[in-house]
């Protein structure tokens, strides 16, 4: 990272520093203005500390791919890992594969893989290009950002402020334990509502998260 570039972003927006808030409007410019034709898409969650080697690695592939060839565009992160799969998968079967890269001070590297990219320096406006133009959400197993970006979808589908989609969680393995720790505190303690765990739905076979997808989906 350029070392007169400011790390902590949010802390810059000061009195007196309200330029800034065309940069964001920049950023949020470009995105709508790449994205606003990409047509039915489908959003790729999941860690990009995953090796290439890893039976993840190659589920995400596996899903992006069978996507891909039902014209939906796969969109990610456009790191390594899970995203780096997906992004391949997408491409080898020359499907759109987009990459929204962010420019961070370690671990985010971009893949080579994905066809449309765009570059991102504040994580909101990334999250929003997430949301807006995908139909469904799949997240594989991931840490603190796949959680962040699952759980900023389950957000706004339970507040109502996007139209229900499917959000898929892939491996009952590594989810399993979350939706049990949901079921057993948020719900037991009424912080959420029974139909709210509806909004997650935990799969593993990725030509049954395909079926799911298009039952609910029109492409």
């Amino acid at each position: 990272m350029d070392g007169s570039e400011k790390q902590y972003l949010i802390d810059d927006l000061k009195l007196g520093e309200s330029w800034r808030l065309f940069k964001i409007m920049g950023e949020f410019v470009d995105g709508v203005e790449e994205l606003h034709d990409l047509g039915p898409a489908v959003s790729i969650f999941g860690s990009a500390r995953i090796k290439s080697e890893d039976p993840v690695y190659h589920k995400a592939y596996r899903i992006a791919s069978l996507f891909a060839r039902e014209k939906f565009a796969i969109i990610t992160g456009g790191g390594g890992g899970v995203m780096e799969a997906a992004n391949k998968g997408a491409a080898d079967v020359e499907g759109m594969s987009v990459g929204l890269n962010i420019r961070l001070p370690f671990e985010q590297i971009p893949n080579r893989y994905s066809n449309k990219k765009l570059e991102f320096k504040y994580f909101f406006i990334r999250k929003v290009m997430f949301i807006k133009y995908a139909a469904a959400y799949i997240a594989l197993p991931g840490g603190f950002g796949t959680l962040d970006e699952l759980f900023e979808v389950v957000t706004l589908v339970q507040t109502r402020r996007i139209k229900t989609s499917p959000i898929i969680l892939v491996g009952s393995d590594y989810w399993g334990g979350m939706i049990d720790w949901i079921k057993a505190r948020l719900l037991d303690n009424r912080m959420i509502s029974a139909p709210d765990l509806d909004i997650l739905q935990v799969m593993d076979d990725p030509e049954e998260i395909l079926k799911r997808v298009k039952k609910l989906v029109t492409v």
